[in-house]
């Protein structure tokens, strides 16, 4: 019985050690790489100019963190890299984060942009914590959404109030669907 036992427990402890294993492949083959990605996520989100207006992305591979997206305030791609540069393991930060361009007519595009997605009543749901899902990117008149959106009708209602703003050239709708997202 006690030879079964130690069977039993030598047997759990490969398989765990194997699911381990496959999990840091899957993770660019360090133990540390879901924590660090977990904790760049965590740090990016609490910048404290990170706004609607910004979109961050990244990607980690092993010890080095490439930062993506674009942001209104270069002083925000400054801190995204401070931040993440401190994270226990991380050896190396890529910046490629855009700064848009300064522009009074973007700026006025943006605050319209605002007004038109969040004021729409359906939308309410979507205006909440310190960074709303629907991001609203305006380089030189042209407008990006970014973001996460409940439903299509959602991404399709958010184009469609996007492009009611005057002033606009075009309208890039980069919205991912929550459902999609989890396939």
């Amino acid at each position: 019985m006690k030879k079964l036992a130690l069977y039993v427990v030598l047997v759990l402890t490969v398989t765990s050690l194997a699911a381990a294993q496959s999990d840091r492949q899957k993770l660019g083959g360090t133990p540390g790489a879901e924590r660090i990605t977990k904790e760049v996520r965590h740090e990016l989100l609490l910048l404290p100019y990170y706004s609607v207006f910004d979109w961050l992305a990244y990607k980690v591979d092993g010890n080095t963190v490439t930062l993506l997206g674009q942001v209104v305030r270069p002083t925000l791609k400054s801190d995204a890299e401070n931040v993440v540069k401190r994270i226990e393991g991380v050896d190396k930060v890529v910046n490629n984060i855009e700064v848009l361009p300064v522009s009074p007519n973007d700026d006025r595009i943006r605050r319209a942009e605002f007004r038109s997605i969040y004021s729409y009543p359906p939308f309410e749901k979507y205006d909440y914590g310190p960074v709303p899902p629907i991001h609203i990117l305006v380089a030189n008149g042209h407008v990006t959404l970014k973001g996460v959106v409940d439903n299509d009708s959602d991404k399709n209602a958010a184009e469609i109030r996007a492009k009611s703003v005057p002033g606009v050239f075009s309208v890039t709708n980069e919205l991912q669907v929550e459902n999609e997202k989890s396939k």
